[in-house]
């Protein structure tokens, strides 16, 4: 399974990075706008940092737009994916990214059915919301379960990427129900190799050493 970061700020991508396991980067409007520089400035030196893809979402909300601005994200380094909104433009403005083999990634999924449509449409990932439907009231990963489950069974080769992930617990769920990606703020990243009975056992192991005078040297 991917693990991206998913920040604009450009100090968190070289840590996740220094992490050795990070994969790409999700970025949007948002997070692009907390970063104090021009979009493109802060999609290239982003897209330096890591070898994997790079979502860089469109602003236009029509489909002539959202291809446009498209095919300028995609210039500004291969490894650029183009995330596009969920609207029927916005389906319609990956068909036309697909035909020109631009990578996409299908942003705002609440449902399996937006999903599927994604998929067909020819979308390289699509983004279910985790937190969100969480917040509401909805069980989030339910949603990439079934994802996962209808595009194994229609052998769609999209990619599901569970974004709004709000801690270690639905990165695992995630993981067991076979997603292919998971993208999460760098918070929630570094706790993930953190467990405390780790720590009860690194404290034991250099108790035991010290008590028999153990060192590295022989």
């Amino acid at each position: 399974m991917e693990i991206f970061i998913d920040s604009a700020d450009r100090d968190e991508v070289r840590r996740a990075a220094a992490l050795g396991w990070v994969d790409g980067v999700t970025t949007n409007p948002t997070l692009l706008a907390r970063a104090g520089v021009s979009m493109r400035e802060a999609i290239a030196e982003i897209a330096a940092l890591v070898p994997g893809p790079v979502s860089a979402e469109v602003l236009a909300d029509d489909t002539e737009g959202m291809v446009a601005e498209g095919k300028k994200l995609a210039a500004i380094a291969p490894n650029v994916v183009v995330k596009i909104p969920l609207t029927e433009a916005g389906l319609a403005a990956v068909r036309a990214l697909a035909t020109a083999k631009i990578a996409t990634n299908v942003t705002l999924c609440f449902s399996t059915v937006q999903a599927l449509l994604a998929a067909k449409a020819g979308a390289t990932y699509v983004s279910p919301f985790v937190g969100r439907l969480d917040d509401a009231g909805h069980d989030g990963m339910a949603l990439v379960e079934e994802i996962v489950a209808v595009f194994r069974t229609y052998d769609r080769t999209t990619r599901v990427l569970a974004a709004s992930i709000r801690h270690p617990a639905h990165v695992r769920r995630a993981a067991l129900c076979g997603a292919h990606a998971v993208t999460a703020p760098l918070a929630v990243l570094e706790r993930l190799c953190h467990h405390p009975m780790t720590d009860v056992g690194l404290a034991r192991f250099a108790a035991d050493a010290a008590a028999a005078g153990l060192t590295t040297d022989g």
